[in-house]
């Protein structure tokens, strides 16, 4: 037995009662946050409105117009382009999709033919049960996304009072901005005022690049895709386009999303169109990812991608395909707030350090 005083003294591990309060207070906080996660996802997306049109408001105050009279011409001027984007596409597209409505079950049929010859050599391997079920489901998919489809037609009209929600709270983000930044930096102590302020400047540039960066991609690659498909004769190119172009706001994602109705509709049609509308579509994602990201997305976000595919799988997880979309500027602003925090402003931490010392 060793001796008394060689022994090793307990450790003793006291925890404060301040210590015990905050983790409460903050387990309180993020139970309130879910709680309140589409009140945030309203306010997140104003954001995002407000970060892409803000830019637009500076220009119109160089020239002395009121920001309330600039915001109010962006308004205006999108709308109108909204609109006329649905007066010219809105026609064929719902004829296009009339059409494949109707066409589906010959189409079903002419895809089944394509891959005949792939099916006869897999069912001497007994997989050919296995690929017919799978094709059986497929179609069953498809009738229940046509059904999805009207649902959400339907509560488009219910969300329209959340539309001009956003609408008004991005209004007065952009036109209140000077005030926005009083509530901002008040939340802090006055020491670190200049500091929040400029982080609320940083997150929104940063949003609004990225913002306004990925409108440009969508726009670019759903024309390319529409023109291209319709070229290469693939019938419903209008409608791919523009299922090219709008999932373009997923990262990684979004372009093999948009892959695959375009190379079921072809490949249905015949196999050559098939093979070319696959040429097609890496043809436009080498062009995006080695010409048009580098120039349009460059320094955007700041996010490496493994942070951005791991940010879109948790907004996935989340909330679905909303959560998809709003995934990587949220990540973004968490991604400025952790740079200005650990690398170009560490005062909170430096401030604790000598506070300890």
């Amino acid at each position: 037995m060793l001796p008394r005083s060689s022994e090793i003294p307990p450790h003793v591990i006291t925890i404060s009662t301040w210590t015990i309060l905050r983790v409460i207070f903050i387990l309180i906080g993020l139970g309130i946050l879910w709680f309140l996660r589409d009140v945030l996802v309203i306010l997140v997306v104003a954001l995002l409105l407000a970060a892409l049109i803000d830019p637009f408001a500076d220009w119109f105050a160089k020239y002395r117009v009121p920001r309330s009279i600039a915001v109010l011409m962006v308004y205006i001027i999108l709308l109108g382009l909204a609109a006329l984007v649905l007066v010219l596409i809105i026609p064929p597209l719902v004829m296009e999709v009339e059409q494949f409505i109707v066409n589906f079950s010959s189409m079903y049929e002419t895809f089944l033919k394509s891959v005949g010859h792939f099916q006869a050599v897999s069912i001497e391997r007994g997989f050919g049960q296995n690929i017919q079920t799978s094709l059986q489901a497929l179609q069953e998919g498809v009738g229940r996304s046509l059904l999805q489809l009207f649902s959400t037609i339907t509560g488009f009209f219910g969300g329209l009072a959340t539309f001009l929600i956003v609408l008004v709270l991005a209004f007065y983000m952009v036109v209140e901005e000077s005030a926005a930044r009083r509530f901002f930096k008040n939340l802090a102590p006055e020491e670190y005022q200049p500091f929040l302020a400029g982080l609320f400047t940083k997150m929104q540039q940063r949003i609004g690049a990225w913002l306004r960066g990925q409108l440009v991609l969508g726009l670019v690659v759903g024309t390319a895709t529409y023109i291209g498909l319709l070229i290469l004769g693939v019938p419903y190119a209008l409608v791919l386009g523009l299922i090219a172009g709008l999932l373009e706001v997923i990262p990684y994602a979004g372009p093999m999303f948009s892959a695959v109705p375009i190379l079921l509709i072809a490949f249905s049609t015949s196999s050559f169109q098939g093979f070319m509308a696959l040429g097609l579509i890496i043809f436009i994602q080498q062009v995006e990812n080695n010409l048009l990201v580098p120039k349009i997305m460059q320094k955007a976000t700041g996010l490496n991608p493994i942070v951005s595919i791991t940010a879109l799988l948790i907004g996935i997880r989340f909330g679905g395909f909303v959560g998809a979309l709003l995934a990587i500027p949220v990540a973004a602003m968490i991604a400025v707030i952790s740079e200005e925090l650990f690398v170009a402003h560490p005062v909170f931490f430096e401030s604790r350090l000598s506070q300890r010392k």
